[in-house]
């Protein structure tokens, strides 16, 4: 019964926390270079950074909950641990993109952390690749190619909106 208990346990985490990392480097950088991109604002940057981390770990939570009830193979404490480990792991990462906009004047920052993000990407795409014994080149590329897509699109939105309302 305890190894049940384990592997439970260690599949929740893992899935909260390979969605919370990935949806938290994907939403925290496309937003954060389409706000610099369009405002140009510590302010706006710092104040969507706070949104994602706590308005989009409830959202992806709540996400990653109704979809596993909806698959009926999970027990409800595998779907709370999940649930929760999702919005943890989703709040802490987003939070971390904060620091280099702390300190650092925002263009640097901005560089920063789309290395930081890039880089938890790569090592997330890297573990699975391992896990699933595929080869990492191949998962590693596509991930940070949906990333850089996400983020090219969102400097290209927050360009077109400065030029358009300001």
């Amino acid at each position: 019964m305890a190894s049940t208990h384990d592997e439970q346990l260690k599949e929740s985490l893992r899935i909260g926390v390979t969605f919370g990392l990935t949806s938290a480097v994907i939403t925290t950088t496309g937003l954060m270079v389409g706000l610099n991109a369009s405002t140009g604002s510590r302010l706006a940057v710092i104040g969507g950074i706070l949104t994602i981390a706590i308005a989009d770990a409830f959202s992806d939570a709540l996400g990653i909950h109704i979809a596993e009830e909806s698959e009926n193979r999970h027990t409800p404490k595998e779907i709370w641990l999940s649930t929760i480990f999702t919005f943890l792991a989703k709040f802490i990462f987003a939070l971390t993109f904060i620091i280099p906009v702390l300190i650092f004047r925002l263009p640097v920052a901005v560089i920063i952390n789309l290395v930081w993000g890039l880089s938890l990407l790569a090592i997330l795409s890297w573990k699975i690749a391992k896990m699933q014994n595929e080869k990492p080149a191949k998962i590693i590329f596509e991930h940070l190619f949906v990333a850089i897509i996400v983020i090219g699109l969102a400097t290209i939105i927050g360009n077109w909106i400065a030029r358009t309302f300001n």
